[in-house]
Formats: structure tokens, sequence, C-alpha cells
């Protein structure tokens, strides 16, 4: 038995959707929210350091070997190879600490991370899958962002086709046609879920 479900103490809110789908823009309403009692599960990658971000607020940034070692060594809730290298996960301590808040954590993770998540911890997540209102829609916001190269866009679309097939996965889905109905719907799946 791991320590991690010896201390259970707070809900898992998970928020996973296909990129441009909006789910970042939800978390961050919904952690701005004080009476949801809401704090961020802050992600460990082994990628580089991009831009501003910082270190322990965007990422926890550790090398492929530290990640490797920290695989072999159980001390991830979930995890995934994205490119060779290039990991991604949710370090177990990460949801101690923040349960050792008195909080709830709440995630903006990927489908398959999302899963995996409410697979391990099914009575204490709420897994809720963030729906563009089409393909179409969900392109014309990714080129909308001009972060990104087309073929890298039709590459995040052709993903999305696939993440998509998996919204009957999970718990609720909340379908961002118009932002403010789609932050209120959140807002009220995840208000009912923690007050059980």
């Amino acid at each position: 038995m791991s320590q991690i479900q010896d201390k259970k103490k707070g809900k898992l809110i998970v928020f996973s959707a296909p990129s441009g789908s909006g789910k970042t823009t939800i978390v961050r309403y919904l952690l701005q929210q004080p009476e949801l009692n809401l704090e961020f599960s802050i992600s460990a990658t082994s990628r580089e350091k991009r831009g501003i971000e910082v270190e322990g607020k965007d990422y926890y940034y550790l090398s492929a070997k530290e990640f490797k070692n920290k695989i072999k060594n159980d001390e991830f809730l979930e995890w995934e190879e994205v490119y060779r290298d290039n990991f991604y996960g949710t370090l177990k301590t990460e949801v101690e600490r923040i349960w050792a808040l008195g909080k709830n954590v709440i995630f903006d993770i990927d489908v398959s991370g999302g899963l995996r998540i409410k697979r391990k911890f099914p009575e204490e997540t709420l897994a809720i899958f963030v729906k563009p209102p089409s393909i179409d829609e969900l392109k014309i916001r990714l080129k909308k962002r001009k972060t990104e190269s087309e073929d890298k866009i039709n590459m995040r679309v052709a993903k999305a086709s696939a993440e998509l097939a998996t919204s009957p996965l999970f718990d609720k889905v909340v379908v961002n046609n118009e932002l403010t109905s789609a932050l209120d719907d959140a807002y009220e799946l995840v208000s009912e879920f923690i007050k059980n």
C-alpha cells in the first residue's frame, strides 16, 4: 500500500481535452474560485524549460535520467513518454503536498494521463473531458493562437480526433461552444462533486 493511498484527503479533479479546446482557461477560472478549495497539480517533465517558465510553478524540470529513476522507484501517479526521452508525469509527492494543505487537486492533463488517474482513484476522481464544438472550430482556434506551424496544427487536429473518441470514458463532458456557459458548467460539476 503506497503512502498516497493512506492519506486520502481531498478530491482529484481531472480536466482533459484536445489542444485548443479551452481546458487551461477553464482550469485557471476554477482556481480563482476560493470556495472550491483547489490547488493546481504541477507536472514533472524532462523537456527543457521554455522562455519565462519557472521551476516549481510551470513544471518540475527533471533530466531524462532523473525521470527514469523516479519511474523505476514508482514515484509517479501517472507518466508518459511523449517523444523519445521527453517525459511528462504527475509525482505522487505533488498530490500529497496538496492534500497536506487540506485542498482538492485539479489537473490540466492529457487524455491518457487523466484516465490513468481515474482508474487509480475511481472514488476520489471527477474526470471531465472538454470538447470543442467541432474539429473545424478546433483548427480555427489553433490557427488563431499563431504559435505553431501548419504541420504542427494538422498533427494536433489528427490527435484530437483520436482523443475525442475517448470522451465516453470520462465522468462528464463539457462542450466549450461558448466560454461563459462552459465555465458555468465546469463550476457546477466541480462544486457538486466536492460537496459529496
